[in-house]
């Protein structure tokens, strides 16, 4: 085991700290995109959401080494050809339970908040987003597990993570080097993972958290 550390261990930090930086980064900018764009398609016209949504879902369906493929020959073989990827498949849940969420609110708080007379901007930041916010939350954890799988992909053009020992272990039949790729992975899964259950917790308003944690 040793031997295997001092071998692989230098490599295999550059690789979970480059793996970890893609995550972070496209989840981040894919919560963001998916924030926005499911709070304006919750104010735009029914019919453009039974449109708009189901392209969403086909786009989705897209292979991701295709998509990044595609972006590798637009974009060459830097970082943000990974995080542009990585960001636009995040941002598909975020997108969806944000959107899900805010129209998912009750009325009759909608109508306590205009009784208040809250302008709409006051009733979205504080009625309806803190009341949507578990299911934005559960979109959130979903894009970040797996976004830790799809980074994997950064490896086939050349960009690092932790595909790389996948990839190397898969061509060269070494179990030890696929171990190295997959065990940090889906560590890191978990870890997010774990991290975003909690602030789920956090953010859900106080009578909603019994619900929340059936």
């Amino acid at each position: 085991m040793r031997a295997l550390f001092d071998t692989y261990g230098a490599m295999l930090a550059r690789a979970i700290v480059t793996h970890t930086v893609y995550v972070l980064v496209s989840v981040s900018i894919g919560f963001l995109l998916g924030l926005v764009l499911g709070i304006l398609l919750s104010r735009a016209p029914r019919r453009l959401s039974t449109v708009l949504l189901p392209v969403v879902s086909i786009f989705q369906t897209i292979p991701g080494l295709v998509f990044i493929g595609v972006l590798f020959l637009w974009l060459g073989m830097v970082p943000a050809t990974v995080i542009a990827a990585l960001s636009v498949y995040a941002m598909f849940p975020v997108l969806k339970n944000t959107y899900t969420g805010i129209l998912g609110v009750e009325p009759k708080f909608l109508e306590a908040a205009k009784g208040c007379g809250m302008s709409s901007l006051q009733t979205l930041l504080k009625v309806e987003l803190p009341l949507a916010m578990p299911t934005i939350i559960a979109g959130l954890r979903m894009a970040a597990v797996y976004t830790v799988s799809w980074a994997v992909l950064a490896a086939m053009i050349g960009l690092g993570g932790l595909g790389d020992f996948v990839y190397q272990g898969t061509a060269s039949n070494n179990n030890t080097l696929i171990l190295l790729g997959a065990i940090p992975a889906a560590i890191l899964a978990v870890a997010i993972g774990a991290l975003i259950d909690l602030l789920q917790k956090k953010v859900t308003p106080r009578g909603l958290r019994k619900e929340v944690g059936r």
